[in-house]
């Protein structure tokens, strides 16, 4: 696979809006503007609530301890699933990000991650994009699996460590195990 796909490092992302479920179970319509106003966001991209992929990649998201305490960054998910799934994932998981439910894939589209499966149905390439409060990509990781882009699961002590070294962080290391 080319790599020629997704916001590169140093683009400018849209300022896409939709409709984001909270941890809560609130939804409301909010712009990436609004989430970058308190600091910077890590925004995921995944398939489906509920597949065994994506279940995989938001409980090592909610288990490593930096992402689902720490306020130097702001975790994000988007996918083609509607508000009521993901209150339940939410739920059932014990999420503590917020979702967006992205059924038209527009705001994929808008970080350039939609593809077709087997050339038929659309799906967001599993990715992640770290945004700073101008809507810079300081930091991208995009699934490279040779078969399906969906299956690869992000890695998240990569991740930590780049944001750690693109954010001015001020927490302890604790990598997942608590202060």
């Amino acid at each position: 696979m080319t790599d020629d796909f997704g916001l590169a490092v140093g683009a400018r992302a849209p300022n896409v809006a939709g409709e984001l479920v909270a941890p809560g179970g609130g939804v409301e319509t909010v712009a990436l503007d609004d989430l970058l106003a308190d600091g910077p966001v890590l925004l995921c991209f995944y398939t489906a609530d509920f597949s065994p992929d994506c279940i995989e990649q938001w409980c090592a998201f909610r288990d490593f301890d930096w992402f689902a305490s720490g306020d130097a960054v702001q975790v994000v998910g988007a996918s083609k699933s509607g508000t009521r799934l993901h209150r339940r994932f939410i739920d059932r998981l014990d999420l503590t990000f917020p979702i967006f439910s992205d059924a038209d894939l527009a705001i994929a589209d808008a970080f350039d991650v939609v593809y077709r499966v087997l050339g038929l149905a659309k799906r967001s390439r599993r990715s992640c994009f770290l945004l700073d409060a101008d809507r810079t990509v300081r930091y991208r990781w995009l699934s490279q699996h040779w078969l399906d882009p969906t299956r690869d699961v992000p890695p998240v002590g990569e991740i930590h460590e780049a944001i750690r070294d693109r954010v001015d962080t001020e927490e302890p290391d604790s990598f997942g195990f608590g202060s």
